[in-house]
């Protein structure tokens, strides 16, 4: 493939490499640019268009492990949360974005479950969200109530100007079920792709 590569040499996963190659030969991502969250590894890689990878980054996830959104959560507040609650769902999702109800930009991945990509904030000192960051521990990347958290230098150099006047898509690859079970259809259509 020549398009989407780039994403081998930026550490990127068996799993990313498969989507993000499902997405630009099927042309899932609709010729838009697209986001690939692998949650297992705790990284982000954002594409352009025609699959190039404008960067990559580590990012943090939900506190648990989980591959469903629960019914009902985004209308919630987050002291009522549980933290097997705090899941940041698997799946294919259209992006753009506007503003939360702080008026901070964000980039809405799943508007109902209040999801969102956004650049770390460290609201609560004791989550120390920018140490976890940070650190090289896979575990220390759970944290979150299900948002997607990147460091603020690569939200304003990457995702900001590649979303900036189009939505986009988010692929967030599944930590519990196995890859094919969310992504059949993409998989699918990459193996006829191929083989023609």
């Amino acid at each position: 493939m020549a398009r989407g590569f780039g994403v081998a040499h930026a550490g990127a996963s068996p799993a990313v490499l498969a989507i993000v190659q499902g997405a630009v030969l099927s042309g899932n991502h609709q010729n838009l640019p697209f986001v690939v969250v692998d949650k297992i590894h705790a990284q982000v890689f954002v594409f352009n268009r025609s699959g190039q990878l404008l960067g990559s980054a580590p990012a943090l996830v939900g506190l648990a492990r989980g591959d469903e959104a629960v019914p009902g959560l985004g209308e919630r507040p987050l002291s009522q949360i549980q933290p097997h609650e705090r899941v940041t769902p698997a799946g294919r999702f259209v992006a753009e974005l506007d503003r939360n109800a702080a008026g901070q930009t964000i980039l809405w991945v799943d508007y109902e479950q209040a999801i969102s990509l956004h650049p770390v904030r460290s609201l609560n000192p004791q989550e120390r969200r920018l140490e976890r960051l940070a650190s090289a521990s896979l575990q220390d990347k759970r944290i979150s109530y299900g948002c997607i958290n990147v460091p603020t230098q690569f939200w304003h150099a990457v995702v900001l100007p590649a979303f900036r006047h189009t939505k986009g898509i988010v692929y967030v690859l599944p930590d519990s079920r196995p890859l094919h079970s969310v992504f059949l259809d993409l998989l699918q259509s990459t193996e006829k792709a191929v083989a023609k």
